[in-house]
């Protein structure tokens, strides 16, 4: 059985073999490295298939390389936010219908057979991490969150039958994580797990150790768990809202067909801080009321010698170009930048109305506290589950991308000491716990 962490951004297969040693399976990156990291984004060529014929979808690191290649096409990412939403259950590329268990499969799939010939044939058991909370379930009606988890859950299994695997069973990515720690610890500990993916942050109080270990059943380790539904991409959201939405119109008033001054429509900036509704720009509809609304300013343009029809004419440029992607890549390599800069540039050159913005850490803490806030509020959330107080804790494992940036760390720091907190594998720890635990399931099913 092999543990397989599907992320929003970056997914990873793994195998633990009999003396403990986990493996991952290897992937080419376009720049000719390889990685246990898999980017989970799909690539659709623009050239149509013939006629009757599906198109066909790359995914991953080769995904981004014909993308690249090609400067064009359809690119799909941030797929694992839609799972809790029952609103989008299909897309269209080319004239054909594709489910969205369709689209992850092809994902998973590509993971399971690089598992299956680098890592020995494990076969077609997996052990597949999940959030606490999906992205979105907290949107559902008012005590509905569990029942949206659980039907984003059951995509994720639908998906995963469709790649291939028979045999199906699912963790809690920070119970995954856990996994890994204990590994390495030589007594017993109550542990705080925070790990940190692209669109959820999830915690667990759990007890880990040699004597956790010799336990049959460990459910009773696990004191708590609670999450929220903003993580990396959020922060990246507020870059967006920040500095990307006003330079492109955001604030700024156009003319109604009755003449009447109006802000620029807030569901197009909207689309832009959310990776995964980007893509939804591109649907006819919404397309077509973005022509039309360049149109409208053009007409004032010529009328009134006014030039607002260019902020929207690039965020048509943007969607029609499929550079959303791209765009999310240098937002993200500006954020990444913040943690070890006290400031960083923004530059993207790629549209009519080029991007620049110079903007410090402070600046960017201060666009982030909403998202601060939830996480201590989940803190508090976990600690109150666990009946417990801060100083309970004996250890603090930080992991994800995420937990690298140093607001978010000093939110751990503040509450439970620098000496209480570790950190590793940022990327690969949930990987690397869930072969671990899947290694324990079949042993316990062998036995």
């Amino acid at each position: 059985m092999i543990g397989l962490d599907f992320g929003t951004t970056n997914s990873a297969a793994a195998l633990c073999g009999p003396d403990g040693e986990v493996r991952f399976a290897l992937h080419d990156t376009p720049g000719g490295e390889r990685s246990a990291t898999f980017r989970s984004v799909l690539h659709f060529p623009t050239e149509r298939p013939p006629l009757g014929i599906a198109p066909t979808a790359w995914a991953g690191p080769r995904a981004l390389a014909a993308y690249l290649d090609e400067g064009g096409g359809r690119l799909l990412q941030s797929l694992k936010s839609h799972l809790a939403s029952r609103t989008l259950r299909e897309t269209f590329v080319h004239g054909h219908r594709f489910e969205l268990e369709d689209l992850l499969a092809v994902i998973l799939r590509e993971l399971r057979l690089a598992a299956m010939a680098q890592l020995g044939d494990p076969g077609s058991a997996v052990l597949l991490g999940r959030p606490v909370h999906f992205v979105r379930s907290e949107e559902s009606a008012s005590g509905a969150a569990a029942e949206a988890d659980a039907f984003a859950e059951g995509r994720l299994i639908e998906a995963a039958r469709r790649a291939g695997f028979s045999h199906i069973e699912v963790e809690f990515e920070p119970v995954a994580a856990a996994a890994e720690v204990e590994a390495r610890l030589e007594r017993d500990e109550l542990v705080l797990i925070a790990d940190f993916g692209g669109g959820t942050s999830d915690f667990c109080l759990i007890r880990l150790g040699p004597e956790q270990r010799r336990l049959a059943d460990r459910r009773a380790s696990v004191v708590a768990v609670a999450g929220v539904t903003r993580a990396g991409d959020a922060l990246d959201g507020r870059i967006v809202r920040a500095q990307v939405a006003p330079a492109l119109g955001l604030g700024r008033e156009g003319l109604s067909a009755e003449g009447h001054a109006l802000p620029f429509p807030r569901w197009v900036y909207a689309s832009l801080e959310r990776w995964e509704d980007l893509s939804l720009l591109a649907e006819p509809r919404r397309l077509d009321a973005l022509h039309r609304l360049v149109q409208h300013e053009e007409r004032k343009a010529r009328t009134e010698g006014d030039r607002t029809h260019r902020f929207l004419e690039s965020i048509v440029y943007l969607v029609e170009n499929d550079l959303g992607h791209l765009l999310a890549r240098e937002v993200e390599r500006t954020k990444v930048a913040l943690s070890t800069e006290g400031s960083a540039t923004l530059r993207f050159d790629a549209l009519p109305r080029r991007l620049r913005g110079t903007f410090g850490r402070e600046a960017f803490e201060t666009w982030i506290a909403p998202e601060i806030e939830l996480l201590d509020g989940a803190l508090d959330d976990l600690l109150a589950r666990g009946g417990i107080g801060a100083g309970a804790v004996d250890r603090v494992f930080l992991t994800g991308g995420s937990s690298l940036v140093p607001r978010v760390r000093a939110l751990f720091t503040e509450r439970f000491g620098a000496e209480r907190i570790a950190s590793g594998g940022e990327l690969t720890s949930v990987a690397s716990g869930l072969a671990r635990l899947a290694a324990r399931h079949e042993g316990a099913a062998q036995s």
